[in-house]
């Protein structure tokens, strides 16, 4: 999901026709900060108390998913599961918090929350994983934080970007969270189709990889890699041409990552089309049947695709006259049949919409997938924790401190257990 004004060349056309318009989410520090939200501006005060945090949060997490679940890691692959170093099946159930690969180079909703608040708050509702979008510019010395209230957030003044990646990282897993690490963005403007751009050359994508796979290679909750988001346009699969062949990059990145840290799963997302068929931004895996993601460390790739309901854009599908009983097939044909024939465990990466309660196309996509995604045993990080994600809104309102009970119902039905907290839970 991209959270940003798209160009004319993303509006038109089929490089675009699967995605609706981003709206820009708006960063400034300072007083207030307006955040794009649904075509609303809305403004937070920066002196906001986080108080709420956890009174707030919604009730309806299930139990179990506030366990304190035993995984030994590191994690690898059997068949179609993900395991721990005993062979225990390993669910990650989990949700996106965006705003480290925008202009702000941090996670969003801290102008008005505190970091511990925030992590509170999602432990608090049941979520084991949290998969944390980056920028690679957030690496740049001149890449300077801001959009956080530093009354609630003293701790943060002064750091890097990287820093307080650091922190939130160590207080996710802290908390019994496991960390995806996702490179959304070559920069703070927009997603890119391939892994390399003008400005960020392949060996910096790669360099970028393999720091983070050392920085964080003592936290085995830090569980691996989202290599690139939503490969898409010029992306192939399988072609064996090294400028496009997305498998390739993948292959050639898990490699590098493997050669400084042998624990992190590698999770690769979908290109946008197989042969001349159109899909979601990263979600078409069928290329995977004939040209799998080999690495030379086995057991550690795990295919992650994206796909999305009628509100981000409204497919033939959603319009079809046995709307939803035709999706499984779709989801098979597209993603889920890597899960089902046992080559490879599966993540949904990113899927949500406003609607998530009552009888529109998308409130019946959004449970019929929760539905699949239970019975099949499937993984995913819901997109998002944010509520100023312009197509989807997220599991936190627009006031970022209540939950929508609605979509936390939903979500509730398929949660796994989070891992056993480590030390204190605020910091």
């Amino acid at each position: 999901m991209d959270n940003n004004v798209p160009t004319v060349s993303e509006t038109t056309g089929s490089k675009r026709g699967q995605r609706s318009y981003r709206l820009r989410v708006g960063i400034a520090a300072g007083v207030v900060v307006a955040a794009a939200v649904g075509g609303t501006v809305t403004a937070f005060a920066l002196n906001s108390d986080d108080n709420a945090s956890s009174s707030t949060a919604s009730s309806v997490a299930s139990a179990k998913g506030k366990g304190g679940a035993a995984v030994d890691g590191p994690l690898s692959t059997r068949g179609g599961d993900i395991v721990d170093s005993k062979g225990h099946k390993v669910v990650l159930t989990g949700v996106n918090w965006f705003g480290a690969e925008t202009g702000s180079f941090v996670p969003h909703g801290l102008w008005t929350r505190s970091w511990q608040g925030m992590l509170d708050q999602i432990a608090h509702n049941g979520f084991n994983t949290i998969r944390l979008p980056y920028s690679n510019e957030m690496f740049a010395a001149k890449s300077k934080p801001n959009g956080i209230d530093f009354k609630q957030n003293p701790d943060l003044k002064g750091l890097t970007g990287q820093q307080i990646m650091d922190k939130i990282v160590k207080g996710a897993t802290d908390r019994g969270m496991m960390v995806i690490l996702d490179q959304h963005r070559p920069d703070q403007y927009g997603q890119s189709e391939l892994w390399y751009t003008q400005n960020l050359t392949e060996k910096q994508w790669l360099d970028d990889w393999t720091q983070l796979a050392k920085r964080y290679k003592d936290n085995p909750r830090v569980i691996g890699a989202d290599l690139h988001n939503e490969p898409r346009g010029q992306a192939t699969w399988g072609d064996g041409n090294p400028k496009t062949d997305w498998r390739m990059a993948a292959e050639k990145a898990g490699n590098a990552i493997h050669a400084v840290n042998k624990n992190w799963l590698i999770f690769v997302e979908g290109t946008d089309r197989h042969k001349n068929e159109q899909f979601w931004w990263g979600g078409d895996l069928q290329g995977v049947k004939k040209y799998p993601v080999t690495l030379k460390e086995k057991n550690k790739v795990v295919y992650s695709p994206h796909d999305y309901g009628p509100g981000v854009y409204n497919q033939n599908w959603f319009m079809a006259k046995d709307f939803p009983k035709n999706m499984p097939a779709i989801w098979q044909k597209h993603w889920a049949y890597i899960k089902k024939e046992n080559i490879a465990p599966l993540m949904l990466g990113e899927f949500g919409g406003r609607k998530t309660a009552g009888k529109s196309s998308e409130a019946v996509w959004q449970n019929a997938l929760m539905d699949y995604l239970k019975k099949n045993q499937i993984s995913y990080t819901y997109w998002s924790l944010n509520p100023n994600s312009g197509d989807t809104g997220g599991v936190l309102n627009n006031d970022w401190k209540t939950v929508d009970k609605n979509k936390m119902k939903m979500l509730s039905k398929y949660q796994a257990p989070l891992l056993s907290a480590k030390g204190k839970t605020s910091e």
